[in-house]
This record gives structure tokens, C-alpha cells and sequence, in this order.
């Protein structure tokens, strides 16, 4: 697989670092939408799986993530940042632009990813949601019912049942290890609203879903994504649920069946 190698484009506030993972024999885009407090060199391993099924794959830092601009991990209205998403969508389709596009949003980028579908769907061939935000996510509700959000990182050990994975996050430099942020936490529940709410008055349709999921999640339970899911009312969902994986079911210790399932899945979609 070709290096990776980083793209600069002018974001809702500042710059925002695109990374791409070149195919010179691409046969379609994939766009990566990372989670929470973390960025998009986190998913090598995933992208070197879809360069070798046949994507060029890009993947933005979010603002105030990773190499982009902003307050860390502050987003104060995350329309700003499907904005954002659907500008890297934009560089993606200047260098490919006969390619079909496929979106895979992982956490919170499963929020963005699901809002990017209820506006810019008829631009995709299929959406990929792991471990979404979506639907019914209590933690928004409790820790804004609290005077003082309180300093506790996301645990690595909740990432995946691989020790390596949480290791090799908390000695990120370019990872978030601190408290959430207030403006961010009232973002969320605004666009889990919204996505609520948009999604009763029109489901994504004919846009192929495959939903991913943890069955020992708990980031992101998985029940309040089910929730989500089902609003999200696509004509074709396909689910697959893995027992004991924990939040990041692409660096789980079944990566492999994952990734399997995901190019899959994208088979069939493309194909339609």
C-alpha cells in the first residue's frame, strides 16, 4: 500500500488535515469519520483493507482533533463539522471524481455520518455505522444534569478486549486524554435531536446500512444505538453484532472477521 499522505483544506474554523490513503487503481472512495478525542491515523489498519478491496480512502481530523485546528475536542455545533466532512468528501471527489463514495463512521463519527446521510445520501453508494452515537445515548443527559463535569478520561481498556489497542492510545499524543467539554457535550445532545428528529420525517431509504457493533460496549451501549438504527429507517440494514467486543470493533481481537464483513457488505453494495 502506498503511504499515507496528509491534504489541508480550510474548515469551519481553521485548517482541517485530511489524510488519504492512495489507490492508483481505485475503484471507489471510502471516508473515514473518526470518534471522539482521537483522529483519523487510528484507522491504518482499516484502510490498508479497503486499499486492498479497492478503495482510495480519506479520512478528515475533525476540528480540534488530531492535527486539525480548534480547541481540543471542542465542537460547539457538529453541523459545522458534517460541513467539514462533506468538504473532505469534496478533495476525495476532485482527485476521483467517477467513483462511487462509501462513508464509515465510527462513535461519534457515526453521529456525523448519519447526519451527512440525511443530507448528502444520494451522493453515497453505502454507509458503514460502528459503534454510532446515535438514537438513545444517555451519557449526554447525565453529565449535563451536573454542576461540573467531572475529569475522567475515556478508559483504554474499554476500546477493545487487545491490551495493545488501550495501550497504544494512552501514549498518543494526538489522543484527547482529558475530561469532556461542556459545549461539546451540549452538541451532542442537540444533534442526537436532530438526527431523531430528521429521521421521522424521512428515513435514508435506499442507502445500503451496515450497522457494526460491540456486544460489551459500554462507551456506546448498544441498545440506545438500536434505537438509532431503526430510526434511521434504511430500506436495507445489515447488522452484525459481536459477542464480547468491546467499543473499536476494527482494532478488536476479531479485526479479521470484521474487515471481512465490511468488504462484504461493500461488495454488495457497489454492485447495486
Amino acid at each position: 500500500m502506498a503511504d499515507a499522505r496528509e491534504h489541508a483544506i480550510e474548515g469551519h474554523r481553521g485548517t482541517i488535515v485530511v489524510r488519504e490513503w492512495p489507490n492508483p487503481r481505485a475503484r471507489y472512495l471510502a471516508l473515514v469519520v473518526h470518534g471522539y478525542g482521537e483522529h483519523v491515523g487510528r484507522y491504518a489498519e482499516p484502510a490498508k483493507a479497503l486499499v486492498a478491496h479497492g478503495a482510495a480512502v480519506f479520512g478528515p481530523d475533525h476540528v480540534g482533533h488530531g492535527r486539525s485546528a480548534g480547541e481540543r475536542v471542542v465542537i460547539e455545533d457538529f453541523e459545522d463539522v458534517v460541513a467539514d466532512v462533506h468538504r473532505a468528501v469534496g478533495l476525495a471527489r476532485s482527485a476521483h471524481p467517477d467513483l462511487p463514495a462509501v462513508m464509515i463512521g465510527h462513535s461519534m463519527g457515526g453521529l456525523i455520518a448519519a447526519r451527512y446521510a440525511q443530507l448528502h445520501g444520494a451522493g453515497l453508494a453505502a454507509l458503514v455505522l460502528s459503534g454510532p452515537v446515535i438514537g438513545d445515548w444517555e451519557l449526554p443527559r447525565r453529565l449535563l444534569a451536573l454542576d461540573e463535569i467531572p475529569a475522567t478520561p475515556i478508559s483504554p481498556a474499554s476500546l477493545s478486549r487487545d491490551p495493545g489497542v488501550g495501550a497504544a492510545y494512552a501514549a498518543d499524543p494526538l489522543v484527547w486524554h482529558g475530561p469532556m467539554k461542556r459545549p461539546t457535550v451540549e452538541a451532542f445532545a442537540r444533534m442526537l435531536d436532530t438526527v431523531s428528529t430528521e429521521s421521522r420525517n424521512g428515513g435514508i431509504g435506499q442507502l445500503p446500512l451496515l450497522w457494526l457493533h460491540g456486544a460489551d460496549d459500554r462507551l456506546v451501549p448498544l441498545p440506545g444505538s438500536r434505537v438509532g438504527i431503526e430510526e434511521l429507517r434504511a430500506d436495507e440494514t445489515t447488522e452484525r453484532i459481536y459477542a464480547g467486543a468491546r467499543h473499536e470493533v476494527f482494532h478488536e481481537t476479531n479485526q479479521g472477521d470484521v474487515l471481512t464483513d465490511l468488504v462484504h457488505f461493500l461488495d454488495g453494495a457497489l454492485a447495486h
